[in-house]
């Protein structure tokens, strides 16, 4: 028997004191940067003790997880305090780029363990300036800012826009490649249990990935994937804005909200290259076969659009360790999915669309996400690798049913 992971953390975590409330949402829950920056990376620790690394605790486990976010109690109310500290300094200090929570959440955490809380240290005042200041310096040049002024500097356009007609200009037709259908069959028949370095190689080396990306030129393919809202794909635009609630599809995106969307990860941007490069590399790279850059990229989207073609059908047995059948498992075990199919429109008035059609064509949704974190670790240079494989389709389907599933939530709540 086990315990969904989510609900074990809430339930620890809402024994701690009110202290820890600058870390917790308006439900008293953890918040999701608190789990991803905090709790995970720093307190439980998955990669060391992979009995907390799924999505479900095994019953026998579940009294040590939670003591492990008990006993952090004291420290966690003092990484609270030192935020709190932080960012009344930050405000004094006039800074407004970036995500508090990104920029400072582990750093605080790090002077509660040196320190305790602000009342425990001497010149606390002066080490939150400090803390300030040097998030501030190590991030350089590299801000949202900048990376709009760059891409709209009336110096620039045209030199960018002939760069981006002059990608967009060659043949997109790719005629090289093989489909090897067997061998994405084989591999992700193993890649969630014993990984096979030599086939992904083979995958890769035969330019799989590119190869598929034929299909992409179709009538209608692209936005039956989810990747466009349009019938054709499109060069982009250069683009003068992009906000993260407001986000197109993929393919649908300008240069600055491509770059713009990984760019806001404000603790992966030093990894990435200068601005200039970052955004010509994005140039290149949207005229790429599924707007991707890398080979193995590209091998991971035909590998995640297999995997999840069934989803929705229960189809014929598949071996268990079989990724498809993992993946089509976890979907079908989504009580809210079959909550939305019986809804007839009538019910749920005021059911976005989208959620319904996502529900629907799950397969839409998880390929733009499955795209999206491709193409971050493509902006912060990290490899795909067959061992990444299975986490990266099994993640990404994790996040689809959180997302959809915190969505109807709250979209049938406020219909009561």
């Amino acid at each position: 028997m086990a315990l969904p992971r989510g609900m074990v953390i809430a339930d620890a975590w809402s024994q701690l004191s009110d202290a820890v409330a600058p870390l917790s949402n308006s439900s008293g829950r953890p918040l999701a940067r608190t789990v991803k920056l905090i709790l995970d990376p720093l307190v439980l620790r998955p990669v060391q003790n992979p009995r907390f690394a799924g999505s479900a605790v095994d019953i026998e486990h579940v009294d040590d997880l939670r003591t492990r976010i008990r006993e952090a109690g004291p420290v966690l109310a003092a990484t609270a305090a030192w935020y709190q500290l932080v960012k009344r300094t930050r405000r004094k200090a006039g800074v407004t780029d970036g995500n508090p929570q990104d920029l400072y959440f582990q750093r605080c955490f790090e002077l509660a363990h040196l320190h305790g809380t602000p009342d425990q240290a001497t010149a606390a005042a002066e080490l939150a300036a400090e803390l300030v200041e040097d998030v501030r310096s190590s991030r350089g040049n590299k801000t949202v800012e900048q990376l709009r002024g760059y891409i709209t500097d009336p110096g620039n356009v045209p030199e960018l826009n002939q760069l981006l007609g002059a990608a967009w200009r060659t043949d997109r037709r790719i005629i090289d490649g093989r489909a090897d259908l067997d061998a994405r069959s084989e591999f992700l028949a193993v890649c969630a249990t014993a990984p096979d370095s030599e086939m992904f190689h083979r995958l890769t080396a035969h330019r799989v990935g590119t190869h598929e990306a034929n299909e992409l030129t179709g009538d209608g393919v692209a936005r039956d994937h989810g990747l466009s809202r349009h019938r054709r794909v499109a060069p982009p635009r250069l683009g003068d804005r992009a906000s993260k609630t407001r986000l197109p599809p993929p393919f649908d995106r300008s240069i600055l909200e491509r770059a713009f969307a990984s760019f806001t990860a404000v603790f992966h941007r030093e990894s990435m290259a200068d601005i200039p490069a970052l955004i010509r590399q994005e140039i290149h790279r949207s005229a790429g076969a599924w707007q991707l850059a890398e080979e193995p990229s590209r091998v991971a989207m035909v590998l995640g659009r297999d995997a999840t073609a069934d989803l929705t059908d229960p189809g014929p047995a598949m071996a268990r360790g079989d990724a498809r059948a993992r993946l089509r498992s976890r979907w079908q075990r989504q009580a809210y999915v079959h909550r939305v199919l019986r809804l007839p429109d009538r019910a749920a008035p005021g059911l976005p669309e989208d959620l319904r059609t996502d529900v629907r064509h799950p397969r839409r949704a998880y390929l733009r996400r499955l795209w999206v974190r491709l193409h971050g670790r493509e902006m912060r240079g990290e490899s795909v690798t067959a061992d990444a494989i299975w986490d990266l389709l099994d993640g990404v389907l994790r996040s689809v049913i959180m997302d959809q599933r915190d969505r109807l939530k709250d979209t049938l709540g406020r219909g009561r």
